[in-house]
């Protein structure tokens, strides 16, 4: 691999990162959930510009934090596509290695899987595109992830018995490898956005769009 995985410095440090930065539930609270965002973003049907997934991990342009510094930013930014080019590398070339950022939870001294961050993070990320396309049998493995991933499914997942439960959770790694390679074989024209009239260019010395604070050429120019 050409990076490797981040270490637990790293990986608690953008944990702590994105908790004191968040805002509710319009943001991405911990890395679990960062985790299936990216991972829904690198296994979409187009790509998906930094601009517009790093504007979503806040929940929007309004809420872009204030940095302490350039130093802070970077770091964040930097960590972000080092975790993401290992999601990349896992799913197109070590697929066995390719394992979700679930959380545990002990209980009485056993310990539970908790996925419904990271598949909340999922379902963010296929929002970022239109996954319309998708084909019927292939919509199961999203159904598989949105089982975990969007509150309207609670009420199913509250009828469950214990194996029930576990058989939804074995579900999770292997949809995404499929839908991962599914739309890497079957990639999508992504839709033009017509001109807007009267509309500002972003000038190459401008603040980049995406509100890291850097200017557009040294940020989402390239």
């Amino acid at each position: 691999m050409t990076e490797g995985p981040l270490n637990e410095n790293e990986l608690q440090w953008l944990e702590e990162t994105l908790m004191s930065y968040a805002h509710d539930d319009e943001s991405i609270m911990d890395v679990a959930e960062l985790d299936g965002l990216l991972t829904a973003v690198l296994s979409g049907p187009v790509v998906v510009e930094p601009d517009r997934w790093l504007v979503a991990i806040w929940g929007g342009e309004k809420n872009i934090p204030r940095w302490k510094n350039d130093r802070e930013m970077d770091r964040f930014i930097n960590l972000c596509f080092k975790h993401m080019n290992d999601i990349a590398e896992r799913l197109s070339h070590y697929p066995d290695q390719f394992e979700p950022v679930f959380g545990e939870n002990e209980v009485d001294g056993r310990l539970f899987t908790i996925v419904e961050e990271w598949c909340f993070g999922y379902m963010r990320g296929v929002g970022l595109s239109d996954w319309s396309a998708l084909p019927d049998a292939l919509k199961a493995d999203l159904n598989a992830i949105a089982l975990h991933g969007t509150e309207e499914n609670f009420a199913r997942l509250d009828e469950m018995d214990e194996v029930q439960f576990n058989h939804s959770l074995d579900a999770i790694r292997p949809a995404a490898l499929r839908l991962y390679d599914y739309w890497s074989a079957n990639p999508q024209q992504p839709v033009m956005q017509q001109p807007i009239v009267n509309g500002v260019k972003v000038g190459r010395n401008d603040p980049c769009p995406c509100g890291s604070g850097r200017k557009f050429k040294s940020c989402c120019l390239h």
